[in-house]
Order: C-alpha cells, then structure tokens, then sequence
C-alpha cells in the first residue's frame, strides 16, 4: 500500500425511522409502567422487612434429612421427572403432527386453523390447565402430565411450524421432480434438515417443563410441588427446605444433561 492511498471505511447505515419509533415507544411504556405502578421500594428495604425476612429464612435450616423423609423425596423427584419426560414427548409427537398443516403444507386454511389451535394450547399456562384437568382426571401426577402435554404442544407445534417454514426447499423440490413421493421427499430432505433445531426445542422445552412439573404440585398435580404445598402449609420449614433443595438439585442436573446434549447435536 503506498503512502498517498487513505482507506476509507464504510459509514454504518442510518438507523430507520420506523426502528427510532419503535424503540422510543418500548422506552415509554417501560417509563409508565414504573410511574404506574405502586412499587414501595422504600418498604421493601426497610429495617423491619429485612428483619422479618431473616427471621423467616432462618426457620428452613436445617433442612429435614431423616431416611424416611429423603425416601419420600426421592420417589417424588422422580415423579416429578417422569410427569416432564412423558409430557415432553408426547407434546413432540403431537405437536410434529400438527406443525405439518401449520407450516402451510395443506393450504393457506388449514395453516391458519392449525396456528388457531396452537396459539390458544400455549396461551393458556400450565397451572390453569392442571386446575381444569384435577376435575376430570382427579389429584395426582395424571392430570399434571396432561397439562404439561397440552400445553407445550402449543409450543413445540409453533416452534416446528416456523422450522419447516425456513427450511430450504430447493432438496425437496429437487426430490420431487425426479419422481419421489411427497412424503418420502419429506423424510428424507426436510426433516434431516430440520431436525436439530426440533431437538434443541425438545430439550430446551423439558427443562422448562421440569420446573413446571414443580410447580403444579400446589394444585394437587403430584411431585415435589406438592409435598412443598403441603409442608408450608401446615409451616413444617425444614421439611419444606429439602423438598425446595431437591428442586434445584434436579432441575440443575437436567439443564446440565440438556446443555450437554445439545452440544453434542451441534457437533
């Protein structure tokens, strides 16, 4: 490069007005959310709340680790794991089977039907759909399995629909008109393409729903959210404290099988 020559470096393009707008408008709604609502910060740190806090906390130690209460534990966890296994699963299945006419593969009609159907499963949260189901399938892991299912394939079949929708068709298409049928061009272009990114929803969406599966336990859903439900109310802290720490126990062990699993499809 000679002495004379100057580089000139390429001007980042102006931001458009319609993304000015729009940030401006999320930065104003932020604003009025905090005007609008009553938060008393003040209250919160003050010396009587933090006091009562500490009190508070200090109940839940030491954890309860008698032998008959950890075995009860243990057989809760793995109804926990087994409500979000099952309920992940089948919510894969199904919601596979609906992302299909959602993704536009039978018309413009039954895409938007599908989509109909998906958006309102995965509106409703999982909490409100156990509650509805304990009347028909009664207490326990069932009803909380169902909810899970109903839910998340709401969320899977969105999440599968927009997946086939980005897909490259030129492999299928290009199946197609050398004489393969439609389904098997599927098979064999599509879904190889597609399915990392549906595993990695899988995944992502069974670590969810083990958190979910601990939380429906406060509607009589089964697991471990309900032995919490039951101990805090009768105010048994300590029992509560190791049915809390199987908790994170369980859900850190499952994010960490998922994180490695991913990594492992990315490969």
């Amino acid at each position: 490069m000679t002495a004379g020559m100057q580089t000139t470096r390429p001007t980042p393009p102006a931001p458009r007005w319609s993304t000015i707008v729009l940030l401006t408008g999320i930065a104003l709604l932020i604003l009025a959310s905090f005007i609008s609502l009553p938060l008393k910060w003040r209250d919160f740190f003050s010396q009587d709340a933090i006091r009562t806090s500490v009190e508070f906390m200090r109940g839940f130690s030491p954890p309860e680790l008698a032998p008959g209460f950890l075995e009860r534990i243990g057989y809760a966890t793995l109804e926990t794991l087994a409500m979000s296994a099952i309920g992940t699963l089948l919510a894969a299945f199904f919601g596979l089977l609906l992302s299909l006419p959602a993704s536009g593969r039978f018309g413009m009609t039954a895409r938007l039907a599908t989509r109909g159907i998906l958006n309102v499963l995965r509106s409703i949260p999982e909490l409100i759909w156990a509650a509805v189901l304990l009347i028909a399938a009664g207490l326990g892991p069932f009803a909380g399995t169902l909810a899970l299912t109903i839910h998340t394939i709401g969320v899977l079949g969105r999440l599968f629909a927009d997946t086939l929708e980005n897909c490259p068709p030129l492999p299928e298409a290009t199946l197609r008109i050398n004489g393969v049928h439609p389904v098997a061009a599927f098979l064999y272009a599509t879904l190889p393409q597609s399915s990392p990114q549906m595993m990695s929803y899988v995944l992502y969406r069974w670590e969810n729903n083990i958190r979910a599966a601990a939380i429906l336990g406060v509607v009589g859903a089964g697991g471990l959210g309900q032995m919490l439900k039951y101990h805090l109310s009768l105010f048994q802290m300590q029992q509560a404290a190791s049915v809390i720490i199987a908790m994170l126990v369980l859900i850190c062990a499952v994010d960490a099988i998922s994180f490695g699993l991913r990594r492992i499809m990315t490969r």
